[in-house]
């Protein structure tokens, strides 16, 4: 795959899972640009001083203004990653509306507003582009989503955006994909469950390489899809 000379976003690009796919994308050729919300963020992230790794202040994603501000600031953008969330657990009978917004805030509409602004910018410059969504298991298997509904609710629309978005677009070259992962093999996921079959876990690695493909110009056909990356979990 060759990302040289291609502007690639990619949010949530600090953590673990972003640092694995920045990494990837960065060895390939590609242009990074990734957006922060507290300085923090940056303190363990390998690439904060790359020349391919741009880092954008003002990271917020669910407002509106200041995803436009990002995506006015990439240059001849061919994809756009979107990993930020959050996640919390609880019962529907004890979550409260405004942990309820927050996982939908937190999750769907910084994706919802990001994959707007990436389409703008695509159909403007008129070449085509890549996006690529990042649900989870239980917007797949709802079931698996209990104990953490409102999580699950707004991972499922991550899931439904981008199968509708995928055929919105494709006339204008634009893939649309996601991927749907399980508990990847984290250290705050191994902290979180000590007890638990690490080794049967998604390594993050394992999972930035099929965001990395579905997000290249290797990927010519593939669209509408909500890829399980389960491992043999």
């Amino acid at each position: 795959m060759d990302y040289r000379d291609r502007h690639v976003v990619v949010t949530g690009g600090t953590g673990a899972l972003g640092s694995a796919v920045v990494g990837e994308l960065i060895r390939l050729g590609a242009t990074c640009h990734i957006p922060v919300l507290h300085e923090k963020e940056l303190e363990r992230f390998p690439y904060r001083d790359h020349a391919q790794a741009v880092i954008a202040r003002d990271g917020n994603l669910a407002d509106e203004a200041a995803v436009a501000r990002l995506y006015a600031g990439v240059p001849r953008l061919w994809a756009s990653i979107h990993i930020a969330g959050g996640f919390a657990a609880a019962p529907v009978a004890e979550t409260a509306k405004a942990a309820l917004m927050q996982q939908i805030d937190m999750n769907f509409v910084t994706c919802f507003l990001c994959c707007a602004a990436a389409v703008n910018a695509m159909t403007k410059a008129g070449a085509g582009g890549r996006i690529v969504n990042v649900a989870a298991r239980p917007a797949l298997e709802w079931r698996s989503g209990a104990g953490m509904a409102a999580y699950t609710a707004s991972k499922a629309a991550v899931a439904a955006l981008t199968v509708a978005l995928a055929e919105e677009v494709a006339k204008h070259g634009i893939l649309v994909n996601a991927i749907a992962p399980s508990i990847m093999d984290t250290p705050v996921n191994r902290q979180a469950m000590p007890k638990a079959d690490h080794a049967a876990w998604p390594k993050v690695e394992e999972v930035a390489a099929s965001i990395v493909f579905l997000a290249s110009p290797d990927n010519k056909v593939t669209r509408g899809g909500v890829v399980p990356v389960y491992g043999r979990s």
